[in-house]
């Protein structure tokens, strides 16, 4: 297992035309190192959009999970999973991840907002070492069927220990 410690999340508060909410809370970007700024920090913005830093996280990585890793590098767009909880005072950064499987079951959870934010090139060098360094080719074994006889079951007697 590795762990990296990264200064997540640039969070953006959007504006919204809806009739029910004024504004929603949307992962938007991840910093590849902790920086000074105090979580709930304002970055700037213009008229719509307001950018917080939502806090440090860290991206945990499994041994196990390696070819998930690898095909999140090979994409088109390799990107961390941010997970954000809505609370009374805005919202509240719970995971982050690099396993785009992961990130898709964090999906099912009731009242989070979950994006796929691009990763930045430090953080994708570290993945791409850590999958260089650990990552074992599993061949496929298709599974041969047996073929069912519904004579073998009459002829032979169960056998019961």
């Amino acid at each position: 297992m590795d762990v990296f410690d990264i200064g997540v999340i640039v969070v953006k508060r959007q504006v919204t035309a809806g009739p029910w909410t004024s504004h929603a809370w949307l992962p938007y970007a991840v910093l590849p190192a902790v920086p000074a700024a105090t979580p709930g920090a304002e970055l700037g913005g213009d008229a719509e959009d307001t950018f917080f830093y939502a806090g440090p996280a860290q991206v945990v990585l499994e041994r196990s999970a390696t070819a998930h890793y690898r095909d999140n590098l090979t994409s088109t767009r390799p990107s961390l999973w941010v997970s954000l909880k809505m609370t009374e005072d805005g919202c509240e950064l719970t995971s982050v991840t690099a396993d785009p499987y992961e990130g898709e079951a964090m999906t099912e959870a009731i009242g989070s907002v979950v994006e796929a934010v691009p990763m930045p090139e430090k953080i994708r060098a570290g993945i791409a070492d850590f999958v260089a360094a650990f990552h074992v080719e599993r061949p496929f074994i298709k599974r041969q069927r047996n073929r069912h006889d519904p004579d073998r079951r009459r002829a032979e007697p169960e056998q019961r220990p």
